[in-house]
């Protein structure tokens, strides 16, 4: 009889990473790790794109902590120096990547150390870890930026630059920020890129951050998930809080990721459905770092029924057996419904996405369809139906900057100061 775990082994891994991996349960890599991770040990710089759940994170991981432990047994022992940093949009993500570094690493003899640097946390514990060395820095930009600026972090050595949904990291909020980084960044390293979507404009950016990575990606796989069984239901905005309702109670709605367009309205969907009785958390970003964790692990653990979160769960995230993904608010970006409705149906499992689409929608959502090639039926509920008339879209004025010095310029100035 063949061995199925034998496929891990043609990747070249090595025998502490295929302990972890026989550890965890995996009995075959996914064809995105088949293609990428004997890429990744040539040396080559690569943007991967492949569906949320087919196990991206693992296809840096493993050949970085492999590469890690060569180097290390070639060094003479010391204070750890930082040689793998991996960017992530959200905190969320960060922690789940430092995890799987450690979970991944827990059988070589000298373990990896990974620090997780995010906003939330003491900087001060932060700096005194960085202090003592640590081999591995996953990190939001925004508060790497901040031990940059107190000039605690020294990036001078890393070897590997991953950005783990890279699409969101390179977008109009991260680039200038990145622009930064990558001046403290030796130019000497493999970059690697890994995402389910990049547009085009991502695309461009990426071509000034490494002009030689290789587009990686499973041929003719459609951007939205088959698996997932994807639904379209018409309601008016005011009527979405009471059909959600409804569908609990009547349809039996449960073990679902509910997301909102913003703070606020996290918070005010949560109150009203806790007032009737649903067992439900809530996670965005006003909370404190330890609220995210706490309600996201007691959704994860089943504790509650469902969590409404705005989109700090949309990336990377990953959920066993979820159920359902109901976008109360569609999200801004098309690309972001792609991984909102990707946090279920992973791994092999099915599951079901319902999107509730207003009169100030249609055309929104006519968009989205047109990027995830997908024609959905739109359907409606007895007693919700929708009605009126499409409203006129208003264009606002552009924002104007403040007279400030943002976080951005003060390191532009201290980078100008230390060449």
């Amino acid at each position: 009889m063949m061995n199925p775990f034998q496929d891990f082994q043609d990747l070249g891994l090595c025998p502490e990473i295929l302990q972890s991996i026989e550890s965890s349960g995996f009995l075959t890599p996914t064809t995105i790790q088949r293609i990428s991770i004997p890429e990744i040990f040539k040396g080559e710089d690569l943007l991967v794109e492949a569906q949320t759940g087919s196990g991206k994170t693992a296809c840096f991981a493993w050949p970085l902590l492999q590469a890690l432990q060569i180097s290390q047994s070639n060094e003479s022992k010391g204070i750890a120096k930082i040689k793998v940093l991996v960017l992530t949009p959200t905190r969320e993500l960060a922690y789940q990547v430092s995890g799987a570094f450690y979970r991944f690493g827990e059988f070589f003899e000298t373990k990896k150390t990974v620090l997780t640097v995010i906003g939330g946390e003491s900087i001060a514990q932060q700096s005194q870890s960085l202090q003592n060395g640590v081999d591995v820095v996953v990190a939001t930009p925004g508060r790497l930026l901040d031990l940059l600026e107190k000039k605690v972090l020294d990036l001078s050595e890393i070897e590997f630059l991953v950005l783990d949904e890279a699409d969101k990291i390179l977008d109009l909020g991260f680039a200038a920020e990145l622009e930064i980084l990558l001046g403290q960044i030796s130019p000497k390293r493999q970059n690697l890129f890994f995402s389910a979507t990049y547009p085009e404009k991502v695309l461009e950016i990426v071509k000034k951050i490494s002009s030689s990575a290789r587009i990686l990606k499973i041929e003719n796989a459609t951007p939205s998930v088959e698996a997932i069984e994807q639904r379209v239901i018409q309601v008016n905005r005011e009527n979405r809080g009471m059909l959600l309702r409804h569908m609990i109670k009547e349809s039996g709605w449960k073990n679902a990721l509910i997301f909102v367009g913003s703070k606020v309205a996290a918070h005010n969907l949560t109150e009203k459905l806790k007032k009737v009785g649903i067992n439900v958390e809530t996670i965005h970003g006003d909370l404190s770092q330890s609220q995210r964790n706490t309600a996201l692990s007691q959704f994860k653990e089943r504790k509650c029924d469902f969590l409404v979160a705005t989109d700090v769960t949309a990336r990377g995230i990953d959920f066993k057996k979820l159920s359902m993904v109901i976008n109360f608010d569609l999200p801004r970006s098309p690309a972001d419904y792609i991984h909102r409705i990707g946090r279920t149906a992973r791994a092999g499992e099915t599951g079901v996405a319902v999107s509730f689409i207003g009169l100030e929608d249609l055309a929104h959502f006519q968009l989205i369809e047109k990027r995830a090639e997908i024609n959905l039926f739109r359907e409606e509920i007895a007693g919700f139906e929708l009605n009126g008339d499409i409203p006129l879209i208003k264009l606002g004025a552009p924002p104007v900057k403040g007279k400030r010095k943002s976080k951005k310029d003060k390191l532009r100035e201290l980078t100008k100061t230390q060449n």
